[in-house]
């Protein structure tokens, strides 16, 4: 089952389950998908890797206007925005810890033959589609920079 499909499986669950937050939260990633799928230049399917970047880009702007609100002292629209981000990361590959981390970036960086950070440009190209969804860009970034300086 591909993760739209999951998707819809899983807005019925909320629905019978009376989720408020559930159903709200997967109906704006279907929304996203169906955008996705429909969009100039598409073939009208979703691939599970263009699933996968929406699901992240969704998440890190929920996490973002978290912390707008978290800064304005509106604690409630923050939670909110959390839970989303949470019910959204349930449907993402696994995050690497920072050991694993650092070993898949240090195997590409031998790969890629990368000695100093004048080479970071392509490690990142290189890490950035490997580890798309398992690992935040800027934690991928840091990382890079931290291994070859």
């Amino acid at each position: 089952m591909d993760l739209f499909d999951k998707i819809s499986a899983d807005i019925k669950s909320a629905m019978l389950a009376k989720d408020r937050v559930r159903l709200e939260t997967l109906r704006g990633v279907k929304k996203e998908f169906l955008e996705a799928k429909t969009a100039p230049g598409s073939d009208g399917t979703l691939s599970d890797d263009t699933a996968t970047k929406i699901l992240v880009k969704m998440v890190k702007q929920r996490k973002e206007s978290a912390d707008i609100y978290s800064s304005q002292n509106r604690p409630e629209l923050a939670s909110d925005e959390l839970a989303q981000a949470a019910i959204i990361e349930e449907y993402l590959p696994r995050q690497l810890s920072e050991e694993e981390l650092t070993a898949e970036l240090k195997a590409i960086i031998a790969r890629v033959g990368a000695a100093s950070a004048k080479d970071m440009g392509k490690v990142m190209g290189v890490a950035s589609k490997e580890l798309a969804g398992r690992a935040e860009g800027r934690a991928i970034s840091a990382k890079v920079k931290e291994l070859l300086s």
